[in-house]
């Protein structure tokens, strides 16, 4: 996958591609802030069932979500293959537990097709448009759905 083009030099996305189960998944580059390897992490009481725990990153408490929980998709324990990619969406910084960090790909947004509508509780916007490259399909998720909402302030 490494330095794949598609499509016209118009609308070029830089995207980290990785993977979760036997699936391809990509972000926006500009989301990602590092990746780390595979650190324990301390569970929280009555978290919800993809929120593996937190981990202390350099003083700050980072929230890890197993993304393959999240997306419903089979789970497998962390080993040291799994990587932490620490991204940031809006405000808010997070660790997603992905089975491992593929490349980054330049990918041209002409080339991105929509994600076939599966009804309203399938996918839930969580899959931005699938990009067919070197016959593997990549999906682009959407982060701002990936991640739970924000509780209200009381």
């Amino acid at each position: 996958m490494a330095g794949t083009t598609l499509g016209g030099t118009g609308g070029q996305r830089e995207l980290v591609g990785f993977r979760v189960g036997e699936q391809a998944f990509c972000i926006d580059i500009t989301s990602v802030l590092e990746i780390r390897g595979w650190t324990p992490t301390t569970p929280l009481p009555r978290a919800p069932d993809y929120m593996k725990g937190v981990v202390n990153l350099r003083g700050t408490v980072l929230p890890i979500i197993d993304l393959a929980a999240r997306l419903g998709l089979p789970t497998k324990e962390p080993s040291a293959r799994h990587a932490i990619m620490v991204v940031k969406c809006g405000t808010r910084t997070v660790g997603l537990l992905v089975e491992a960090v593929s490349d980054i790909v330049q990918l041209d947004d002409s080339s991105r097709q929509q994600t076939p509508d599966m009804g309203a509780d399938a996918g839930a916007g969580v899959i931005a448009g699938i990009f067919a490259v070197d016959g593997d399909m990549i999906s682009l998720l959407e982060l701002d759905n990936v991640l739970p909402p924000m509780a209200e302030a009381a």
